[in-house]
């Protein structure tokens, strides 16, 4: 894991406004010299940041930085609000010491070296250049009343995009987000819980905001961030309080009405609905048609003119070949 130092910090708001700083000024700031600021500029690009270096200018990051205020997130969104500069997890983190928190707790992280998406993969995680958070809740009715979680998760996302004018937001079952068939999003729910005891989650969003050009190389699908959907300025935080003040209303309603309170509008914003799907389940794989999902969230799947649920487990969706 990368040591952020307080002289990295320093170095990350010096660069921050987005404007060429030479090596000279810069050293004399955090008071070293123009050699160990080189070195330290190595250490930030390997956590993402495209920063460039011109002979007579200096330094210059590729856009400007607005790093995370966890004050301003937690006095817009009434929660409470960790932020971090490195972690390996926004979700371990928080699952690592569940019991101790109360509803609403979220933690966000300006880089992770070890973010993940489900089934085990990587969640590329560039330093400030995306939302990387993860939030506590707890269902006291236990786990049988986490049924169709992610998707409602899903739903706050796309109020949260569409707040900002995004038009098109799609919602791929089970727990990822798209716009014009691309991916800007995902979520990772992970639950603790016990035989008729309450149910502990954790509950992880990854936001695509501004993808720099060497880490949208290492994703292996087609994607978009909130940056190429806008072309305006954006501010983070605005957009994290955003997010958390949705994600806090539909777990509310959620508790008191259930998951068929949100069939509707999650249909409504289905990605593949009616459209020829390859469903994954281990090593099985179903043809059909998609028809959005049921009162419990479960997919709808049409095969051969007869439709049937599917829930659950290592599941993968994917757009059949036409």
């Amino acid at each position: 894991m990368v040591n952020m130092t307080a002289s990295r910090q320093q170095l990350i708001r010096l660069l921050a406004d987005g404007e060429f700083h030479s090596g000279e000024a810069l050293g004399e700031t955090l008071g070293v010299s123009r050699m160990a600021v080189s070195k330290q500029v190595k250490v930030l690009e390997t956590i993402g940041l495209d920063i460039f270096k011109i002979t007579g200018k200096g330094y210059k990051l590729s856009s400007p930085l607005q790093l995370i205020d966890a004050q301003q997130i937690a006095e817009g969104s009434g929660v409470t609000v960790e932020c971090h500069q490195v972690l390996g997890s926004t979700n371990q983190h928080l699952l690592d010491k569940a019991a101790l928190l109360h509803k609403g707790h979220s933690c966000f992280a300006e880089y992770q070296t070890a973010g993940r998406g489900r089934r085990g993969k990587k969640w590329v995680s560039p330093y400030g250049s995306h939302l990387y958070t993860s939030t506590y809740w707890s269902l006291d009715a236990g786990i049988q009343a986490a049924s169709g979680l992610s998707l409602v998760i899903g739903i706050a996302v796309e109020r949260t995009l569409t707040d900002l004018g995004i038009a098109n937001t799609q919602l791929k079952w089970p727990n990822d987000v798209y716009v014009d068939g691309k991916k800007i999003a995902g979520v990772l729910v992970e639950i603790i819980a016990t035989a008729g005891g309450e149910c502990h989650l954790v509950i992880g969003l990854g936001l695509n905001v501004n993808m720099p050009l060497q880490a949208g190389l290492e994703i292996d699908q087609a994607w978009t961030d909130i940056s190429q959907q806008l072309q305006l300025p954006l501010d983070r935080n605005e957009l994290a309080t955003r997010y958390l003040s949705h994600l806090v209303t539909v777990l509310t309603d959620f508790e008191q009405f259930g998951f068929s309170h949100f069939v509707e509008e999650w249909n409504r914003c289905d990605a593949f609905k009616d459209c020829p799907v390859v469903l994954t389940l281990g090593e099985k794989q179903k043809h059909g048609i998609a028809k959005g999902i049921d009162h419990t969230g479960a997919l709808l799947l049409e095969i051969d003119g007869v439709i049937s649920p599917y829930v659950g487990g290592e599941v993968s969706l994917r757009r059949a070949e036409t």
